[in-house]
């Protein structure tokens, strides 16, 4: 199985790649958790932990290179897999941080005060239904932990709280229920109660005041908790070919292609275009004389460049492709989510990727995964976190038994999420042996297909 090969082979050809930024003004802004509940297909809240667990690996190679340390009191995981079965509610978790990161961002400035929310609680329950939804998140800004939460339906945030640790106990910043608030040590808050709307949230208002530590956590919503579809990736390209107009990102991203063996050679931009952003979608644009024009035949053309050979096997040209049209689905899922990756890797932000593994064979996915869980391509900790149906990762060779995550729905619709530390598993079990078989759950109870074909042939 390929899930019992060993090694990265990538690493040792691109683990240059993340080290030459410094990170020293932007230490540790990591996810510590992320916690839902009564939300699409979570009824009961469950949560999704980055903090390492106190077990200790077979192979020491996974907590030395799976593992970073932020005090004597806490370590976290540079990555965590999530797999289920199809509707099993995987990615609704990432759904449930988009979601999340869209409403700390947009609440206060997007919506009017007679706007509903667009929140979805579980529907299969009537115990929820008229329930509000529950969001929570715990993550690291500037050595200091924060936990921040709501609970909101369709009409208004019913709850809101922010709290912050250091090395010493946690302390409240602000409590909000309903129309009611305490601020115990939050000054930046005082005078904004009033014009906070029911259906925004106090912490984003604050921040478009000006506040200091709202306005770094949406800095952090904003720019660290990057969110990605894996069956939608090409919208990301706009990130790939913004990195191109920096001559040392352009070598990087090309260098990652090339080393994926892909064919490719080099990759070359025509009508590499300036971008503006207007309402949220990006417009192509020409510069001429100092001057933007918006040009919608300036949108870029990838082409990737593959070396011709004679009959004896020399090189005799060069040959040019054109990315969308003569590239694999694979190869443009590659070349899309270069930019982001390879950004994430750098700087040492947060990654959820939807489906990682759609439309890439199991060696490259296992390979984009190697970077993370690598301190040589990973030395500023960057985390991913993905979804995936790719049983050929599951392996202890790759991954720590916390890093491994699984949702299973019960009969009554409700998704579960837990990991695979939970279980017992023997020092020589094949993960995805035991996985399959259904150990651990979270795979497809699939009927009798035989009986339905004799049925419709009856």
């Amino acid at each position: 199985m390929l899930a019992e090969v060993a090694g990265c082979v990538i690493i040792e050809k691109i683990a240059k790649f993340a080290r030459y930024t410094n990170l020293g003004y932007r230490r540790q802004v990591m996810l510590i958790g992320f916690s839902v509940g009564n939300y699409k297909s979570f009824k009961e809240t469950v949560t999704l932990s980055m903090v390492a667990s106190s077990i200790t690996e077979e192979d020491k190679e996974l907590d030395e290179n799976n593992v970073f340390q932020i005090n004597d009191k806490l370590s976290l995981l540079k990555s965590a897999a999530i797999y289920g079965a199809n509707a099993s509610g995987k990615s609704n978790i990432v759904a449930a941080i988009n979601f999340m990161k869209w409403f700390v961002l947009n609440s206060s400035k997007e919506t009017q005060v007679s706007d509903a929310i667009d929140i979805e609680a579980f529907r299969l329950s009537t115990e929820t239904e008229k329930e509000p939804s529950f969001f929570e998140i715990v993550f690291l800004l500037e050595d200091k932990t924060f936990r921040y939460g709501f609970d909101v339906n369709a009409r208004e945030v019913v709850s809101e709280w922010l709290f912050q640790a250091d090395d010493s106990q946690e302390k409240m910043l602000f409590e909000r229920d309903f129309d009611n608030y305490i601020l115990d040590d939050f000054p930046e808050g005082q005078g904004i109660i009033d014009k906070t709307r029911r259906n925004a949230l106090f912490l984003s208002v604050v921040a478009q005041f000006n506040g200091k530590i709202s306005g770094k956590i949406l800095l952090w919503f904003s720019k660290t908790l990057q969110l990605i579809s894996g069956l939608q990736d090409r919208q990301y390209r706009k990130e790939t070919l913004e990195s191109f107009e920096n001559d040392r990102h352009r070598h990087d991203i090309i260098e990652f292609i090339k080393k994926l063996d892909l064919g490719i050679a080099d990759i070359q931009i025509t009508n590499q275009p300036v971008f503006i952003i207007s309402n949220n979608k990006p417009l192509y644009a020409t510069s001429y004389g100092g001057s933007l024009y918006l040009n919608s035949d300036s949108k870029p053309t990838v082409k990737t460049l593959h070396p011709k050979y004679d009959a004896d096997g020399k090189r005799t040209s060069i040959e040019s492709f054109d990315i969308e049209k003569h590239e694999s689905e694979g190869t443009n899922k590659l070349f899309a989510l270069a930019g982001i990756l390879l950004d994430t890797l750098r700087t040492g932000k947060i990654l959820l990727i939807d489906e990682l593994d759609a439309r890439l064979h199991p060696l490259i996915t296992r390979e984009l995964i190697c970077l993370f869980n690598s301190n040589e391509t990973n030395p500023h900790n960057a985390q991913l976190i993905f979804t995936t149906h790719d049983t050929n990762l599951l392996s202890s060779k790759s991954f720590r038994k916390d890093q491994i995550w699984f949702t299973e729905k019960d009969n009554k619709g409700a998704t579960d999420l837990y990991s695979l530390v939970e279980y017992k598993v023997g020092k020589d079990a094949s993960f995805e042996r035991d996985y399959i078989i259904g150990k651990y759950g979270a795979i497809p109870f699939i009927g009798n297909f035989k009986e339905l074909i004799g049925e419709l042939h009856e």
